[in-house]
């Protein structure tokens, strides 16, 4: 696999080793690996520690696996099937006060999130499993058969988990994308004292 990622300035490895692979060994994983993952994902930053971030999982050999698989859109469900875990990302649009004041909007629902999905990626990758995040979902069938109340809580992604496979086991249409990828020049994304769009 030809690796096209170079980074300009001293980083851990880790950032680079991190991908979105599609192919899937078709394993099973321990559970515990999977709470790790969450474990790293709850220490995320969180905005005055609202936490808004949940997610809902089935693991390969679960009566709902095959579930968490109709959950994903057409197109991923033809790699995303050899996945050893589903995972369906939620945010809390709404805070949760036990001392009785009405619930507020939190603002940062989806960065807070977000923030927590990479924590959750990269501690997949220091497992050796890939985890790879969709926006390719069915939302709507995710809100209806998890029983999510739309006006509290916001489906953001899909991820599927498990180990590498070699590429080639890919239907033929995934096989040319399933690369490492290389980002933007930071020139182009952090400007000191001005912006550029």
């Amino acid at each position: 696999m030809t690796d096209e990622r170079r980074s300009g300035h001293p980083i851990n490895p880790i950032f680079l080793e991190r991908w979105s692979a599609r192919s899937f060994t078709g394993d099973t994983m321990p559970e515990a690996d999977l709470m790790t993952m969450f474990e790293a994902a709850r220490w995320a930053h969180s905005a005055s520690n609202r936490q808004p971030w949940r997610f809902s999982y089935a693991l390969r050999g679960d009566a709902n696996f095959q579930q968490y698989v109709q959950f994903l859109d057409e197109g991923n469900q033809q790699w995303g099937h050899k996945a050893a875990a589903m995972v369906i990302v939620i945010s809390a649009t709404f805070t949760t006060p036990t001392d009785g004041s009405e619930p507020r909007p939190i603002g940062t629902h989806s960065l807070d999130t977000g923030a927590a999905l990479q924590s959750f990626t990269l501690q997949a990758a220091m497992l050796g499993y890939v985890a790879h995040p969709m926006a390719g979902i069915e939302k709507d069938r995710i809100v209806a058969e998890l029983g999510i109340d739309p006006e509290r809580y916001r489906v953001e992604a899909g991820v599927a988990i498990g180990k590498l496979a070699d590429k080639e086991l890919l239907p033929e249409k995934f096989r040319e994308r399933e690369k490492k990828s290389p980002r933007r020049p930071l020139d182009e994304t952090a400007f000191k004292g001005t912006f550029r769009g």
